[in-house]
């Protein structure tokens, strides 16, 4: 695929609908400077973006991903395809942002948690000094986890592992 050619062909499509960036943006729910990383070949847009796009421009999402013109639309079946694949990935997204949000909510509980026993005035028991140890330990804990689901590092290190185990999905 090549993303110039891509980017040549959105600039030109919006500009044969007399759109500005600007309301192409509007009317895809992003920034101008989204558009204008898409008509410059900085960045492309997302596969849900592109099969809205190729219904608004009435043209093929195969002519998008070309970059070039072509005569016939794209049948059903492989646009039945390419939603699919965009479903597919905002469920994905939606498990990891469940995911992040149950680590987060966890780290903040027990972070309060410990600042509330550090706060009120309780006496030094075995107890109480593993209570305020826990909720730091899995507050901290719960933050970090969060911090690697979002980077992806999680992701990156387990497939390190599958590697080094020889398990290939």
């Amino acid at each position: 695929m090549d993303q110039a050619k891509t980017a040549n062909l959105l600039k030109s499509l919006r500009n044969e609908k007399k759109l500005t960036q600007e309301a192409l943006a509007e009317k895809f729910n992003v920034s101008r400077r989204t558009v204008s990383r898409w008509e410059t070949g900085a960045n492309l847009p997302d596969i849900d973006i592109l099969i809205e796009m190729s219904d608004f421009y009435d043209v093929d999402l195969r002519e998008i991903l070309n970059g070039e013109r072509k005569e016939t639309n794209m049948n059903e079946e492989v646009k039945e395809t390419a939603l699919k694949v965009a479903e597919y990935g905002k469920n994905c997204e939606k498990r990891i942002t469940r995911t992040v949000m149950v680590f987060l909510i966890v780290g903040i509980i027990g972070i309060v948690t410990h600042l509330v026993l550090e706060f009120i005035d309780m006496p030094e028991s075995l107890g109480s000094g593993f209570l305020d140890g826990i909720s730091l330990g899995v507050g901290l804990g719960a933050l970090i986890l969060a911090l690697l689901y979002v980077t992806g590092a999680m992701t990156r290190a387990a497939e390190a592992k599958r590697r080094m185990l020889g398990m290939n999905k």
